[in-house]
């Protein structure tokens, strides 16, 4: 019975990597493919190559979600708080791509996680969740739309006298650097959440000791996110890469290599699991506000923010409602 529920946490936690990559690729193609600066297929493929690049460097944040969130039972009890964190992780993915929000699926994956644990009255390290969760939650979106903001500003004065059509070019030229850059940081992060998932259910069967990630593992979160990546995110592409503002290649290069630049030091010097989709958001609203405040469509802003304070509540709920369920069916 416990091995097959670590089969099927495994293969759970590679189904929310699949659906974190479909679900986040417009991160790191909106505004390339907004601006026609790459086409959609190529863009998806450079950022699944880039995404499977990043998966496999560092295991900070993979440390952090494997033993930093909640500590259950290592017993079969134990194995269906972490099934119930996938599950309720996933179902908010799903809902939101269906609705075209882009909401995080890292905070969907912790909403989870601490749903499931306080359902089963796990451990759940508050104090880890306070430093490394909820503060850089409020701190990587401000620092992206006011570093994107600074970068766009400094780009402007600096080509301010340069020809419009080569300016124009060259920042389109350009765009499929930090395209890429962008989804290096998405795999540093997002696959390594899927990694500390499938760890902690490791540790919890008793078939692995410590925080470190087997290679099989990283291939295969790293593999997972990078297939989801090139089938495409295309509901939640349009609101970020059309419906939030309209992006221009210089305004797209800002937001990415700001957002990418935030991921690495969160992730490389804090290991601190952050929402790259929350912090991208942030910069294209950054960017598009150095034209005017009314150039942001605040609206779909307003829209954005709300799924982002929804997602560790309802993620934490269903998570909640799966494991109560899942114990009618265990001993």
């Amino acid at each position: 019975m416990e091995l097959a529920l670590v089969i099927a946490v495994v293969l759970i936690a590679l189904a929310f990597d699949y659906t974190n990559g479909f679900h986040d690729a417009a991160n790191a193609i909106a505004s390339s493919v907004s601006t026609r600066a790459l086409t959609p297929r190529t863009a998806l493929a450079l950022a699944a190559v880039m995404n499977l690049a990043g998966a496999l460097i560092s295991e900070g944040v993979a440390e952090t979600i494997g033993s930093g969130i909640i500590t259950p039972e290592t017993d079969a009890h134990g194995m269906t708080v972490v099934l119930s964190g996938l599950v309720g992780a996933i179902s908010w993915n799903l809902l939101t791509w269906w609705l075209g929000l882009p909401s995080s699926s890292s905070h969907a994956l912790i909403g989870g996680l601490i749903g499931a644990g306080l359902a089963a009255s796990a451990t759940v390290h508050w104090a880890t969740i306070g430093k490394k969760v909820v503060l850089p939650m409020v701190l990587s979106p401000l620092i992206g739309f006011l570093l994107a903001y600074v970068v766009m500003l400094s780009l402007l004065w600096i080509f301010r006298k340069a020809n419009p059509n080569r300016a124009y070019r060259g920042f389109r030229a350009g765009q499929s650097v930090s395209a890429a850059a962008m989804a290096f940081g998405h795999g540093l992060q997002d696959a390594q959440k899927t990694m500390g998932v499938i760890v902690l259910a490791l540790v919890t069967a008793g078939l692995h000791t410590g925080t470190d990630v087997p290679l099989w593992v990283k291939l295969a979160a790293a593999t997972a996110i990078a297939l989801g990546t090139y089938s495409g995110g295309w509901r939640i592409m349009r609101t970020l890469g059309r419906r939030v503002i309209k992006l221009d290649p210089a305004r797209g290069i800002a937001a990415d290599s700001t957002a990418s630049a935030v991921l690495y030091v969160m992730a490389i010097g804090f290991h601190a699991p952050v929402s790259t989709t929350h912090t991208v958001s942030a910069a294209i609203m950054g960017v598009g506000s150095t034209q005017r405040l009314s150039a942001v469509r605040w609206g779909v802003a307003g829209n954005i923010v709300t799924a982002w304070v929804l997602t560790i509540p309802a993620a934490a709920a269903v998570a909640a409602v799966v494991y109560y369920a899942a114990r009618l069916f265990l001993p």
